[in-house]
C-alpha cells in the first residue's frame, strides 16, 4: 500500500471506528502547507508554520502513528533532525520507534492533545520497543503505547525501560539543534541515577532533559529556533547543571508539578503573520 492509500485508510478507520465528530479548529482543517521555505513564528506554545515539510510516514528506523489526525508535518530542520535520528538508531541496532504528533501542516492551535507543538518544531516519540514495521493503517491509529513507569510513580518499569530507550533518548540529544527533551520526571530521576548505563559515558547530556508531567510512554523533543525563522520566539534556556537535585526527587516521588510561580504573566499576542499563513 502506498503512503497516500495508507494514509487515506488510516482516516477512514478512524471515521467509522467513532461517530461522534472530532473536535477540529480553523487551524484543523487545513489540509496543506504553504509554498516557501521553512519558517517558525512566534512561540511553540502560540505560532505558526510557514513552508511546513511532511514527514514520510515510513522511514529507516521510524514510522509515523496516528495518521488520522494529519499532524506529521514540521519545520524543514525537525524532518532533517527525525530523518537522521532514524538512520542513526538504526545504525545502533535499535528498533524502529514511532513518531506521534508533529505539527499540523501550518502549524498553529491544535484543537486538542497539547498547548505547543504549533511552530513545528515539536515532536512526540514513543519509547516502546516493541514495534512492527509496516503497521496496517488501523493498527497505526491505536498501537500498543506502555507506559515506562510503574503505577503511581514509583520508578521505572525495568521490564519496559532500559538500555535501548537510554540509547534512543542519547542519539537525540546529541544533535546540536535539540533545545529540550521533555521526559516524565521518574524517568528523569532513574537516568540522574544511571539507570540503564545513562551516565557511564558522563552526565552532561541529562541537562538538556527537562521532566514535566505526563510523558511517562513517550518523550517530547523540542528543537531550538532555527537559522532564518526571525520570528521564532526561544524559550528561556535550560537552567545550568544536570537537574539532578531534591525537587527532582520530590515530584518524582508524588508525580506533581512543581508549583507555579506567582510573577504575573504578560498576555500573549499572537503573531500577525499567522492570520496571513493561515488564510493564505
Amino acid at each position: 500500500m502506498n503512503r497516500l492509500a495508507l494514509i487515506a485508510a488510516a482516516i477512514g478507520v478512524a471515521a467509522q471506528a467513532s461517530a461522534a465528530p472530532k473536535p477540529e479548529n480553523e487551524w484543523s482543517v487545513i489540509a496543506k502547507p504553504t509554498d516557501g521555505p521553512s519558517l517558525a513564528i512566534g512561540s511553540t506554545s502560540h505560532g505558526c508554520l510557514a513552508g511546513g515539510r511532511q514527514l514520510p510516514v515510513d522511514g529507516t528506523g521510524y514510522e509515523v502513528i496516528r495518521l488520522s489526525r494529519h499532524r506529521f508535518f514540521g519545520h524543514a530542520a525537525t524532518i532533517d533532525f527525525l530523518q537522521g535520528l532514524g538512520q542513526r538508531a538504526h545504525a545502533a541496532g535499535l528498533p524502529l520507534f514511532y513518531v506521534g504528533d508533529m505539527a499540523q501542516p501550518r502549524g498553529g492551535p491544535l484543537p486538542f492533545g497539547h498547548a505547543s507543538h504549533q511552530t513545528g518544531l515539536d515532536v512526540d516519540i514513543w519509547f516502546t520497543t516493541a514495534t512492527r514495521a509496516a503497521l496496517p493503517a488501523g493498527e497505526r491509529e491505536e498501537p500498543d503505547l506502555p507506559s515506562m513507569v510503574l503505577p503511581g510513580g514509583r520508578g521505572v518499569d525495568a521490564d519496559r525501560f532500559g538500555s535501548k530507550q537510554v540509547t534512543l533518548l542519547k542519539l537525540a540529544v546529541a544533535d546540536p539543534r535539540v533545545d529540550r527533551i521533555f521526559v516524565n520526571p521518574s524517568i528523569k530521576l532513574a537516568l540522574c541515577r544511571g539507570f540503564g548505563g545513562a551516565t557511564k559515558d558522563g552526565r552532561d547530556w541529562l541537562h538538556r532533559l527537562s521532566p514535566w508531567w505526563g510523558h511517562d510512554d513517550h518523550f517530547h523533543v523540542r528543537l531550538h529556533c532555527p537559522e532564518g525563522s526571525p520570528a521564532c520566539e526561544p524559550q528561556l534556556p535550560v537552567a545550568d547543571g544536570d537537574g539532578c537535585n531534591a525537587a527532582l526527587e520530590d515530584w518524582a516521588l508524588h508525580q506533581t508539578p512543581p508549583k507555579p510561580s506567582n510573577k504575573p504573566v504578560a498576555p500573549r499576542v499572537f503573531p500577525a503573520a499567522c492570520q496571513h499563513i493561515r488564510t493564505e
